[in-house]
């Protein structure tokens, strides 16, 4: 009986063997494999945002070879953090594009952020159809580490655009999204591209019990992300009466790759000598709430080292020793188990238009 059983297994091992080698022969090398052998490609890469807290609420950042969504109402720094993860990429030797579908990018306040503009790719397309068309390119390319579509409610189809105004269209963009993601999902997998779509928030007509509010382009944006991130302006920051920044909030309201509905705060900086999300203001609150540095009163202290009376002095402390910001971005990171991997520059895979060769 034992003898029958081994020899219709063989069998079975065999006549799969077969038929893995004929889909291999047919779809071409790595088209179907053992889980176990792909796990090491499977493995998701992450690309820091900039803002320590939402790296670490993000378990490690923006994940590459994935959709991410960031939306928000207005001023609540959707462009600026897209803008810090270029950033991030840039200074580990990445290549980024900018498809700026609002025609509203600032290249003197990318640059104050810490982006090499000479570097970027930046485009700027007269239709939706045109804005994912360059995306399905350069995620095709194999050659690109980032890429923000700015944004989802500015891609307006051909149709509407060469339509008269006051024509109603329903659907459209739904629609033009809907197909758009059913063909870039597969080849941003294999590209190990990050591609960041930036969207707006509607209101929902005759709502009166629930969350009235919405993403413009339907569902399949938040079906295909595998991340999204809702940003919220909690606050504004003010030094001497005048206000220089916003005390963000955000929201991981769906993560298929770290654990989901976690938050985080960060400060966001508009004038002044640091522009963009404050690093240290991240350190120094993630290192208090972690008991890495503890503050009694009003003042903060490593150790036997006082870092100073107050918030602000704290960060203007770590601001001049960065190798003791390092230190302890190093202790939060560990404590989170989130610590940052490479951004190597982009290799890509072999063969034409990222098909597996």
């Amino acid at each position: 009986m034992s003898q029958t059983n081994a020899s219709e297994g063989d069998e079975r091992l065999r006549a799969l063997d077969l038929a893995i080698g004929q889909i291999e022969k047919q779809f071409g090398r790595g088209s179907i494999m053992r889980l176990g052998e792909a796990s090491a490609k499977m493995t998701v890469e992450t690309i820091p945002t900039g803002s320590l807290a939402l790296d670490v609420a993000l378990g490690g950042g923006i994940p590459r070879g994935r959709i991410t969504e960031i939306f928000g109402p207005e001023m609540a720094g959707k462009s600026t953090v897209a803008m810090h993860v270029i950033a991030q990429a840039q200074r580990a030797g990445g290549l980024s594009a900018y498809i700026d579908v609002e025609h509203a990018l600032d290249p003197t306040f990318a640059g104050a952020i810490g982006i090499n503009i000479e570097d970027l790719l930046i485009s700027q397309p007269d239709t939706g159809e045109q804005a994912l068309e360059i995306c399905e390119a350069l995620v095709r390319s194999n050659a690109v580490d980032v890429i923000i579509v700015d944004s989802v409610a500015a891609l307006v189809p051909r149709a509407e655009i060469e339509g008269d105004m006051g024509d109603s269209l329903p659907g459209l963009q739904a629609r033009l999204m809907s197909q758009a993601l059913r063909k870039l999902t597969a080849a941003i997998s294999r590209s190990r591209t990050a591609v960041i779509f930036i969207n707006q928030l509607r209101e929902k007509i005759g709502i009166i019990f629930g969350n009235p509010e919405t993403t413009p382009g339907g569902r399949a944006l938040k079906f295909y992300s595998s991340v999204r991130i809702d940003l919220r302006r909690v606050e504004s920051l003010k030094q001497a009466g005048t206000v220089i920044g916003s005390r963000v909030k955000a929201k991981i309201v769906k993560n298929k790759v770290a654990p989901p509905f976690r938050t985080a705060e960060f400060d966001m900086i508009f004038t002044g000598a640091w522009i963009g999300i404050s690093r240290e203001g991240d350190i120094v609150d993630l290192a208090a709430d972690n008991g890495i540095v503890k503050k009694q009163g009003a003042f903060y202290s490593y150790g036997e080292q006082r870092l100073g009376q107050g918030r602000e002095q704290a960060k203007d402390y770590l601001r001049e020793n960065p190798d003791l910001a390092q230190e302890l971005e190093a202790q939060i990171r560990a404590k989170s188990a989130t610590t940052p991997q490479p951004v190597p520059v982009h290799s890509g895979l072999e063969g034409e238009e990222g098909e597996p060769s």
